[in-house]
């Protein structure tokens, strides 16, 4: 079994009943989405983009008291004990550390077209009909309400501020989701992420309308 067939099965059980969003079939879309986007990107290490996809979550800070290495770390340690080259750790574990959203006022480079790739393809997955259901899975998680119209959103500055976030699932469109688009690196996903966003936008109006007895 190759080291990317042995991760995927490692992965697939470990979050198999996961239920806020970040689960296996989220992983699975990251990883498939992006060796879509890397057939445009030649150059791109197949190895590289593939494990830094399937880890990507593997201890996301969310659910780790927001420790931010706890999914390098995570990954470290896994592919260690699958004898991987320390090289390739290292460039798995910097592409990790690159992938997240960390606030509407911070900026999130990527250093590597890897990074760039498994970023994309995870931000395409927090937007369009599966990120929406995506956002609200997680808010009802952290026991969020829908929608409060008495809480502003927050164009966070800072990363702390953003992690320490605890608003409605509906601000969270407006602190992260509507804004992924214009944040795309590839052509191949920003052409993904046009429709997404309209049909994002679309279910906001909608469900604004519909919360205001207008619809």
């Amino acid at each position: 079994m190759t080291l990317v067939a042995a991760t995927a099965q490692f992965i697939a059980q470990k979050f198999a009943d996961e239920g806020s969003g970040h689960d296996w079939a989220h992983i699975r879309r990251v990883w498939l989405m992006a060796q879509r986007l890397a057939v445009s990107t030649p150059e791109a290490d197949r190895d590289v983009t593939e494990l830094s996809a399937l880890l990507h979550d593997i201890a996301d800070w969310k659910f780790h008291d927001g420790d931010y290495e706890a999914g390098p770390r995570a990954a470290r340690e896994w592919l260690r004990s699958q004898a991987a080259p320390e090289e390739l750790i290292a460039r798995v574990e910097t592409v990790i550390r690159e992938v997240s959203f960390k606030g509407l006022g911070v900026p999130t480079p990527v250093s590597s077209v890897e990074a760039a790739l498994v970023q994309d393809a995870d931000r395409l997955d927090a937007i369009g009909a599966i990120g929406i259901a995506r956002a609200f899975a997680y808010g009802g998680h952290k026991g969020r309400p829908l929608h409060d119209p008495a809480v502003a959103p927050v164009a966070h500055e800072s990363f702390a501020s953003y992690q320490q976030n605890v608003a409605p699932t509906l601000n969270h469109f407006y602190e992260k989701l509507l804004h992924l688009k214009s944040r795309m690196h590839t052509v191949a996903a920003r052409q993904i992420a046009q429709e997404r966003h309209a049909f994002m936008e679309a279910y906001v109006a909608r469900f604004l309308a519909e919360w205001e007895g207008t619809e």
